[in-house]
């Protein structure tokens, strides 16, 4: 990996891969849901669509005429932190890809029009995330962890504060947020060093947007109770625990916990629900890493006459965590687990250009894999002992879609605070 600086300040981030035959190229932009307001909520989704929707060059179609032409994948996603444009081409047509996502980047014309029609689209998105529970009630979970603040807005937003956004609102957003600080472009891939610096020069050394340092509150962790009414043939449940920052030096001890308790196929949660019992086909756990805070998760989807059997299962794995901890062999399994998916993930440039440029943006330093291996090899069991104390110290957060909550309202979310391992 090698690090460069344009001349205008923009950080670049280059991994070189000359066995491959493709190059994965990304636009990093540090904004998301959580960097919005209640009046804005949604703008940096809204503002992710309207980039492909045209420039003074090239119609949506051109854009997707000229990748389809290629052979070549083009996209973009918006998470709560960050906002990533990319596309991956063969190596030979680089040049056109820098060319048609630095034109999108800098010159959409974000017409009123177009805007009016992706609104819709966004509408669209909206309604069909509604009639997906188990996708909606992670929502929820997160409104249930952080109450109003930002890290739990919809990234989507709210069709009210969609329909007052004009082009002025984006354009507006755009300047305070799409800036040199806080803009990363990250290569990985078949790429020759000299061209790659010339052509991004070429396209990106005349970016000179400062903008002002905007700057975000950490959250306080609620662990609030959200029931959502829905006539649905599942309970979807959510229950969420403090987590680790994407700095914190225990993060990878709370990632091999959640490998033990819900991770895989292996883990504690779908042997005892799904495997052993056949309770539930979806059951699993993540952890959610963010700039100051982290989630940790459970989630199950259960019919409603199974759901208090479930949740009782549930509890029984977090005593059983609480009171014994985790065995050495679940410890070792997870650590062979996560440095195989690990290693595995780097076949890809498309993942390795999004390590490239989530690192850059949100640590501003860069692991080798054989630092990232001995990071996973060097965690303890202590280590794995104080991270569980942590998720247990505070009530937890409960969230739930379904058509009656009698179950899930009884649980006691103070039940562990105060257990130690």
């Amino acid at each position: 990996m090698k690090k460069y600086t344009l001349s205008n300040g923009l950080r670049v981030v280059v991994e070189y891969i000359p066995t491959c035959r493709s190059v994965s190229f990304g636009i990093w932009v540090k904004t998301g849901s959580r960097n919005e307001t209640p009046e804005n909520n949604g703008i940096s989704h809204f503002i992710e669509h309207m980039l492909f929707k045209g420039t003074d060059q090239r119609s949506a179609k051109d854009i997707a005429d000229l990748f389809d032409g290629i052979g070549g994948n083009v996209n973009a996603f918006t998470s709560k932190e960050y906002t990533c444009y990319y596309a991956k081409v063969l190596d030979e047509h680089l040049p056109l890809a820098v060319d048609a996502l630095s034109d999108m980047f800098f010159n959409s014309k974000l017409d009123e029009t177009d805007l009016a029609k992706e609104r819709n689209v966004i509408l669209e998105e909206i309604s069909m995330y509604e009639d997906t529970p188990d996708d909606k009630v992670h929502d929820e979970a997160s409104r249930a962890a952080y109450g109003d603040h930002p890290l739990a807005y919809s990234i989507l937003g709210l069709e009210e504060r969609l329909a007052e956004m004009t082009p002025d609102t984006l354009r507006a957003y755009m300047n305070d947020y799409y800036t040199i600080d806080n803009t990363v472009v990250s290569v990985a891939g078949n790429v020759e060093e000299g061209k790659l610096l010339e052509l991004l020069e070429l396209y990106f050394g005349k970016f000179d947007r400062k903008g002002t340092p905007q700057f975000v509150e950490a959250p306080d962790f609620r662990g609030d109770y959200i029931f959502y009414k829905k006539k649905t043939e599942q309970n979807h449940l959510c229950l969420s625990f403090q987590g680790c920052s994407i700095s914190d030096e225990k993060l990878y001890a709370m990632v091999l916990l959640n490998n033990a308790l819900g991770g895989g196929m292996s883990s504690r949660l779908f042997q005892e629900i799904r495997e052993k019992r056949g309770l539930a086909y979806s059951v699993y756990s993540y952890h959610s890493s963010y700039a100051d805070s982290g989630l940790f998760t459970l989630y199950a989807g259960t019919a409603p006459k199974q759901t208090k059997e479930v949740l009782d299962l549930t509890m029984e794995q977090l005593e059983e965590l609480a009171s014994k901890g985790l065995e050495d062999a679940e410890l070792h399994r997870g650590k062979e687990q996560l440095k195989g998916s690990l290693i595995l993930s780097l076949e890809s440039t498309s993942s390795r250009m999004t390590r490239l440029g989530k690192n850059e943006l949100m640590l501003g330093r860069h692991y080798t894999l054989d630092e990232l291996l001995q990071r996973i090899d060097s965690v303890t069991m202590d280590d794995v002992r104080s991270v569980t104390e942590r998720l247990l110290a505070a009530p937890f957060a409960v969230a739930m879609v379904g058509s009656s909550d009698k179950a899930a309202s009884k649980l006691g979310r103070d039940r562990f605070v105060s257990r130690t391992v």
